[in-house]
Formats: structure tokens, sequence, C-alpha cells
């Protein structure tokens, strides 16, 4: 197996579960309702919802630094938008294309770049991406002790 599918393997297992470490992105987002994802049971914290954006628009930005597109100037934590369980299901599936749409573009990156600087970067691909997949799995465990806290 090749360094690049051994990173899109631990990418899937981050996002969409199997993994020894504990419950992915999407594991932890199971049974979460819109009501719960807006709950703040931990007053400094921000929601599930709020991190279901972040997440998402995290990996964004690194599928495209490795595409080469250009960054948005989208905040990097925006305010929660919407209301109601269509607005919270709209916001898991956007969340969950852009993790399979990152996926895809890390399936896509040469090997001979992956230990390249990203332009513009000090850091190569190789870092970055390690670094989100340790960036969604943090967010995972936050998600999921978020959870716990607003059970009784």
């Amino acid at each position: 197996m090749s360094e690049i599918a051994r990173i899109v393997e631990q990418l899937r297992q981050a996002h969409d579960g199997e993994a020894w470490h504990g419950p992915s992105v999407g594991e932890a987002l199971e049974g979460v309702s819109a009501a719960g994802a807006a709950l703040r049971p931990i007053a400094s914290a921000h929601c599930i919802w709020e991190i279901v954006h972040h997440v998402r628009l995290t990996d964004e930005l690194v599928r495209r630094r490795v595409t080469g597109e250009p960054a948005t100037d989208e905040a990097d934590w925006p305010p929660r938008t919407g209301a109601g369980e269509p607005a919270w299901r709209a916001a898991v599936d956007e969340l969950k294309a852009a993790q399979r749409a990152l996926r895809d573009a890390v399936s896509k990156l040469p090997e001979a770049r992956l230990h390249e600087n990203i332009p513009g970067k000090d850091h190569s691909y190789w870092y970055e991406l390690v670094g989100i997949v340790n960036h969604d799995l943090y967010h995972a465990g936050q998600i999921s002790l978020l959870k716990k806290a607003r059970q009784p």
C-alpha cells in the first residue's frame, strides 16, 4: 500500500469509522438532533453544530491546498446559521461531502509530491495531511464529550 493510500485510509477511518481509537466524526454525530447540536452544555465551549461547520471548513481548506485552489475568505469558526432538523441534516451532509472530496483529492496527489512543501507554507503535504487526520479526530472527541455533557 502506498503512503497516499495509507493517508486516505486514515482519513476514511477518522471520518467514517472502523478505527481502533474510538468514534470517528461520523460515528460521534450519530443520534445528534438539531436541538442537541445547538446545545451549549459547557458555556465557554463551541456547540456541536459549530464544530461541524469548523471541521467542514478546515477539510475544505486542506482540500484546496492539495488541489492548488485558492483559499476562501470564510471564517474558521463561522456563526451557526439555520435552525431545525433540515438545516442540521444539511450541515452534516455538507460535512460528509467535504470529507469525501478531501479523500478524493488526496488520492490523486502524486506520491512524489507528498514531502514537498505546500506553496506558501513552510510545511509539506504529508505534515498537513497527518495534521488534518489529527484535527478531525480531536473534534470527534469534543463532539463525544459534548454529547455526554448534555445528558442528565
